[in-house]
Formats: structure tokens, C-alpha cells, sequence
């Protein structure tokens, strides 16, 4: 098994091996993957959550070369660094530091004092979401503040708090126990699944807050929103509501 590690800030993974093909997700700076397979300059590569995708070369390096997240390791909460090369670049929330990187600006945390940060409670995750996607916009295949979907949202959430979810949110409603089909009814970090479509394929998740409110990123909200769900007179939380289909619990 051939092993890659990610060495640009956000990796892009496409849905085939060309970069005209639409973006399906993310890897960030430090993230180990395994090659499964190449076609020219383009790598099938597999993440830890079992997600596959093409991937360029050029954002790859083998997995000896490049930042682990390990114990000594340091992880960005979203920051400005300095390699050792004297180029400055930023770094978004998860991407792990090379050794070598000088903190410019912005907040990183060694990688062992990520459970002690961002524990895994639902109190702390609720918090998490409302906390560190403020003002990003929606972005098919994106896991960062930069740019993010539904399910990279919550995905991204909750793997700081040391628990792994599927990529997808439909992969993501079939995991976990369920949570009941009362919206109004659940605890703080159980996901929230919705469906726009005749045959109830899961299109949409949200992160359940406290408040009876609702974390999300939204392409009809353009980006990150917190939803009032008791708000009648909201027109889009109304139809939030009309798509709701049931909850699924992590914790």
C-alpha cells in the first residue's frame, strides 16, 4: 500500500482525473492517504473515512516527506505561518503544521491538546459549530471556514473533537443511532437530515444546538447560518421544516 501526505494548504479531490471534473471534497495540509490507483499525473487516493477521489500530483508528496498530526504535531485553528523556505501562506482550521512552520498570525494548538480543546460532548461540539465556520461561504466539496457544504460542515465539526463521520450527509444518515423526528426535540450535535426530492434522498444536514437551533452551511443561505427552527415567520426555516425527515445521534 502506497501511503501520500498532502503538503498544499487545501487539496482538492475530483471526481474524475481531470481538473475540469467537479470538485467532491477536501484534503488539508498534513492529511495521509492511500494511493489506490493513478492515471498519468492524477492519484485515486482514499482518506480516512474511507472517501475516495482523483487527486493531482502536485498537491501530494510520499507520506515519509510531509507534517503528521501526531502528538508533537501542531494543528491550525486557522492561521498564517511561514515554511522554511520564507514563503508565507495561511492555513485553514484542521491543516496540520510542518515542524519547521513559524506562526505568523492566528491560533494553532499542539496536537495533543486537541481532546482537551475540543472534547467530545455534545455541549462542545454545539459550541464548535457556532464558533469556527462563522462567515464562510457554501462551497460544493469544501471542509473549511474557506469554503464549505453541508456535510463537510459537519464532518470537519466533529473530527476535531475526535470523532470520525462519513463525508457525504447521506452516508452520514445511515451512521450514528437514530434521534427521533421531532426537530424540536434533540440534543445539542445530533444531525439534522433533509430531503428536497420525491424519493426522500438525504440532500441536506445540520448540526442541532442549543436553543432549538440549528448550525448549517446552505446554498439558499450562501453560506454558514444558524437557524431559529421555532421562527414561523421565517420563510426558509418553514421550508427547512417541510424537508425535515429525522435525526441521527454520534455521541
Amino acid at each position: 500500500m502506497e501511503l501520500a501526505v498532502v503538503v498544499s494548504a487545501v487539496a482538492p479531490l475530483h471526481a474524475e482525473p481531470r481538473i475540469s471534473s467537479p470538485q467532491i471534497s477536501q484534503r488539508l495540509a498534513g492529511e495521509r492517504v492511500e494511493v489506490i490507483d493513478w492515471e498519468s499525473d492524477w492519484l485515486l487516493v482514499r482518506g480516512r473515512d474511507g472517501y475516495e477521489g482523483w487527486m493531482h500530483s502536485g498537491y501530494l508528496q510520499p507520506s515519509h516527506a510531509g507534517p503528521e498530526r501526531r502528538a508533537g504535531g501542531r494543528v491550525s485553528l486557522g492561521s498564517i505561518v511561514r515554511g522554511s523556505d520564507g514563503v508565507v501562506r495561511p492555513l485553514p482550521l484542521g491543516a496540520a503544521l510542518a515542524r519547521e512552520d513559524e506562526v505568523i498570525d492566528g491560533e494553532v494548538t499542539p496536537a495533543a491538546d486537541l481532546p482537551r480543546l475540543f472534547p467530545t460532548s455534545g455541549a462542545a461540539i454545539a459550541d464548535t459549530a457556532r464558533r469556527y465556520f462563522v462567515g464562510a461561504s457554501y462551497q460544493w466539496g469544501g471542509v473549511t471556514p474557506w469554503g464549505a457544504d453541508c456535510s463537510g460542515f459537519s464532518q470537519s465539526i466533529f473530527a476535531l473533537h475526535g470523532v470520525t463521520l462519513p463525508r457525504d450527509a447521506w452516508q452520514q444518515a445511515v451512521a450514528g443511532e437514530a434521534a427521533g423526528t421531532d426537530p424540536l426535540a434533540l440534543r445539542e450535535a445530533d444531525l439534522l437530515f433533509f430531503s428536497d426530492r420525491a424519493d426522500q434522498k438525504i440532500t441536506h444536514v445540520g448540526v442541532a444546538l442549543d436553543r432549538q437551533e440549528m448550525a448549517h452551511l446552505a446554498l439558499g443561505r450562501g453560506g454558514y447560518r444558524v437557524e431559529p427552527l421555532t421562527d414561523p415567520a421565517d420563510p426558509y426555516v418553514r421550508m427547512l421544516l417541510d424537508r425535515f425527515l429525522f435525526a441521527r445521534r454520534f455521541l
